[in-house]
C-alpha cells in the first residue's frame, strides 16, 4: 500500500519537513511505499476556476501539478503537513488543495482514502488546530476518512520540531492511526464493513 505526503512549507528542510520526514518514516518502517511532495519544490499556479476540468479537458497551467494529482490518485492514504501562517494552512498549500479539483469533479478519485494533518506553529497554542481543520476541511470535501492521533485532531508542534517531544509523539501516533486503518481494510480485502 502506498502512502503520500505533502509538506506545504515554501521552507526547504524546515520544520514541516522534518515531521513529514517522521511520520513517512513510521509508514516505511510498516511496510508502506511513501512519496513526498514538497511544496518547497513544486510549481503550482493558482486554480481560476476556468471549468475545464469540469469538461474532461486538461488544466490550463504547465505545471508540478498534473503529477501530484497522478500521486494522490495513486495513494492508499494521506499525510498533509503545514506551518501555521495567519491562523491558517500555507498559501502554496491551499494552492495545491484547490488545483485537486479535477480529482473531485472527474469521479471523487479521493473518497475513502484515509488522511491525517500535522501542523507546526510559533507556540503551543499558535494556530494549529485551525490549520488542521482547513486540512481537514480538504479531506471531507473530497469524501476522505480522518485520523486523529487517538486522542486529538492530529500531529500539533511547535518550533523547532525536532525538539518537541509532544509534537513529535502526536505526529507518530497519527501516521500510526493512519497505518491501523489501511491494515485494517487491506486484511478485509480492501472492504470497510466485515463483509
Amino acid at each position: 500500500m502506498r502512502i503520500a505526503g505533502i509538506s506545504g512549507s515554501p521552507r526547504k528542510a524546515g520544520n514541516s519537513e522534518y515531521l513529514l520526514g517522521e511520520a513517512l518514516k513510521v509508514a516505511e518502517e510498516r511496510g508502506f511505499s511513501t512519496q513526498m511532495l514538497l511544496c518547497s519544490e513544486l510549481r503550482i499556479g493558482f486554480c481560476e476556476d476556468c471549468g475545464a476540468c469540469s469538461r474532461g479537458r486538461s488544466c490550463q497551467h504547465e505545471d508540478d501539478m498534473k503529477a501530484v494529482l497522478a500521486a494522490l490518485e495513486q495513494a492508499d492514504g494521506m499525510v498533509i503537513v503545514s506551518p501555521v501562517y495567519f491562523g491558517s494552512v500555507t498559501a502554496q498549500l491551499k494552492a495545491l488543495f484547490d488545483r485537486t479539483i479535477p480529482l473531485r469533479r472527474q469521479g471523487m478519485k479521493l473518497k475513502d482514502k484515509i488522511g491525517c494533518a500535522v501542523t507546526v506553529g510559533g507556540a503551543r497554542n499558535g494556530g494549529q488546530e485551525r490549520a488542521i481543520e482547513n486540512i481537514h476541511s480538504w479531506m471531507h470535501i473530497h469524501g476522505m476518512v480522518i485520523v486523529g492521533d487517538n486522542s486529538h485532531f492530529g500531529g500539533i508542534a511547535v518550533r523547532p520540531a525536532s525538539e518537541d517531544r509532544i509534537g513529535k509523539n502526536t505526529t507518530i501516533a497519527s501516521a500510526n492511526k493512519l497505518c491501523d486503518l489501511l491494515e485494517r481494510i487491506e486484511k478485509k480485502g480492501g472492504c470497510w464493513s466485515g463483509d
